[in-house]
């Protein structure tokens, strides 16, 4: 029965275990998936082998077992008939068939026990590819979701980067209105002062002009008095 030791890991076999530690789950699911199914493929035969060993060695223990009812019905006949030396041939035969009873009966104990084995077997390898058939999907899934939030993580770095170089640009145009205000402010002195100048001079020459009002008004009185 070297199928059972080739096949002992898989009844202690824990698969979420195994696929933790995988690099790469979807890749990784698939190849057990492949594994088991070829496990499956080669238990299923076995299985079917051992379950036929265990009819075969049932049958041949009831063969015996009823052979060797007959031969005690046939020395009980002999014996009634007067005679004991048929009686002791059958007796001899069912001795013969006593003795192979032993043998037969732990034949067929050890082929209902691997068969029992097999079973488990073959039912756990099911129950473990319909179990990791939908994870498999399960997994799928998570990648897909685990890959998109990696692309909204990188769009998120490259928007706080964007941000930087945004704040960046706002710093230099604010100093540059800054600049601009502050040769604008300069500009506006400088037309004030300007203005001043002039504003200055009117004055000057609008007093001048006054002055020689009065003299002459003053002089213009002097000779209507004869004063001069």
């Amino acid at each position: 029965m070297g199928i059972i030791s080739r096949f002992k890991d898989i009844m202690s076999a824990n698969f979420n275990a195994l696929l933790d530690k995988c690099e790469d789950p979807e890749k990784m699911i698939d190849q057990y998936l492949r594994n088991l199914e070829k496990d499956l493929a080669s238990v299923k035969a076995e299985t079917a082998s051992v379950m036929a060993e265990e009819k075969a060695a049932k049958r041949k223990l009831d063969e015996n077992e009823e052979e060797t009812a007959k031969m005690a019905e046939y020395a009980k006949k002999a014996v009634a008939a007067g005679n004991d030396n048929e009686a002791r041939q059958f007796l001899a035969k069912k001795a013969e068939l006593t003795s192979a009873h032993e043998v037969l009966e732990k034949q067929y104990t050890l082929a209902c026990e691997n068969a029992a084995k097999m079973k488990e077997m073959h039912n756990k390898l099911e129950m473990d590819i319909s179990s990791l058939r939908s994870r498999r999907e399960m997994i799928k899934a998570k990648l897909k979701v685990a890959e998109t939030q990696q692309k909204l993580n990188k769009m998120g770095s490259g928007y706080e980067n964007a941000g930087s170089n945004l704040a960046a640009f706002e710093r230099m145009e604010n100093k540059v209105d800054k600049m601009l205000d502050e040769a604008d402010a300069m500009a506006e002195l400088n037309d004030s002062s300007a203005a001043n100048d002039i504003s200055t001079l009117t004055k000057k020459y609008d007093a001048a002009g006054q002055s020689s009002e009065v003299d002459d008004e003053l002089a213009a009185l002097k000779a209507e008095m004869g004063m001069q």
